[in-house]
């Protein structure tokens, strides 16, 4: 790490990860701000995560703005509009997450392509106003250094576990940061419904969205090679509306066959599962009472859908309304069209889906992996949330 240090501002660059974090202490403009930027780049594409803290007055409304170094083209981007004139770049508030108090922390992404090098940006600006060594300072620094000594040995006690990412206080969180051993334990079980085979699902403590841990699954070919890590506890942050939000990376592309990669205990339909996968090389979900899937497999309705990057975190977030029995999808920070069931039918989306009234009262959430034909893949989740209330990315 690199690290530059100027009066009461402060630049850092992880050149290995990309990562680049600029700051303004909280005695600077009212709109003193740091911003942490983290790439994750492939061969002509990247996806980039960007948080952001205010530490100056409270705001009802952001903007963040940076220029590229090189031919970065911004193509989509989740929990902010992004437009880019040239190297220039800004990213506006959405209407939920515009306010921002003192202190407070929102963050952003956003999918792009290059070539050549993925130059992270050098500066970055919150409101207009400077967010790094630029930024001027309201207050007097003092003139003498403080007095307080430093400690000539480090503590012993090691640092705790950064918490998920994006995790509010009244959401249940789980970012494995607390797993301890390889076998998923405490909240977290591995189950096999009906049958065991070749599945396996894992603690990995070398591959994660945010922290140093998450959950991988090896899942094979064949419906008695599935495999799942079970909590009963994750979806009690509410009672009948529940909103869904984990990161996932993967690495084959979904199949033209059925599979599951979330499944979850209904209740209220014989403690059948709701499942939440793929079919035709598209994410769907899927009722195992009635094989109704959503959207419906007919082209226009798998076009309606959207497949699954690979080889990336991508941010999955889903409503399940036990009240009414829609359900809203969002991939990215994008809803999905043809993963909406607004209790309206709608041709190839949903009119199979309504073809009886579903009220669901979910029990557990599964992470894992299920084939009911071809398609193998393994996956790693991490920064779980549930809520009453959209978790966001």
């Amino acid at each position: 790490m690199r690290r530059r240090t100027l009066a009461l501002a402060t630049a850092a660059v992880v050149a290995g990860a990309g990562m680049v974090v600029a700051a303004a202490s909280a005695a600077t403009a009212a709109a003193a701000c740091a911003v942490v930027y983290t790439p994750n780049s492939w061969s002509s594409g990247f996806t980039a995560d960007v948080k952001v803290t205010n530490y100056g007055t409270a705001v009802s409304s952001w903007t963040v703005s940076w220029a590229f170094a090189g031919d970065q083209k911004v193509t989509n981007a989740w929990n902010a509009t992004v437009s880019q004139t040239g190297t220039a770049v800004t990213a506006t508030n959405v209407a939920w997450n515009g306010s921002l108090a003192s202190g407070a922390t929102t963050s952003f992404g956003f999918q792009g392509t290059y070539s050549g090098t993925n130059a992270t940006p050098a500066a970055f600006t919150f409101n207009g106003v400077a967010c790094g060594p630029d930024v001027t300072p309201t207050t007097t620094p003092p003139t003498t250094a403080p007095t307080t000594t430093p400690p000539t040995t480090p503590p012993t006690t090691p640092p705790t576990s950064a918490p998920p990412q994006n995790c509010g206080a009244a959401e249940v969180c789980d970012g494995f940061e607390g797993q301890t051993g390889t076998t998923p334990s405490g909240n977290w079980a591995v189950t096999y419904p009906d049958c065991s085979g070749a599945g396996t699902a894992t603690i990995d403590k070398t591959v994660a969205h945010s922290g140093t841990t998450s959950l991988r699954i090896n899942g094979a070919e064949g419906y008695c090679n599935h495999v799942f890590v079970r909590s009963t506890q994750i979806l009690a942050a509410t009672s009948n509306v529940w909103y869904v939000r984990y990161w996932v990376r993967h690495t084959t592309a979904l199949p033209a066959a059925h599979v599951a990669a979330v499944a979850m205990a209904d209740a209220n339909d014989g403690g059948k599962d709701l499942r939440f996968g793929g079919q035709n090389g598209a994410l769907q979900f899927n009722r195992a009472s009635d094989d109704a899937t959503l959207p419906e497999q007919s082209p226009a309705g798998v076009a309606l859908s959207a497949p699954l990057p690979v080889n990336t975190w991508n941010c999955v977030e889903f409503k399940v309304d036990g009240t009414n029995g829609t359900i809203q999808t969002w991939l990215n920070g994008t809803s999905v069209p043809g993963l909406l069931e607004d209790g309206v039918p709608t041709h190839d989306i949903d009119s199979q889906w309504l073809n009886r009234t579903w009220r669901p009262a979910l029990t557990d959430l599964k992470l894992g992996w299920e084939s009911y034909g071809s398609g193998a893949d393994t996956l790693w989740y991490d920064d779980v949330a549930v809520s009453a209330m959209r978790n966001g990315c």
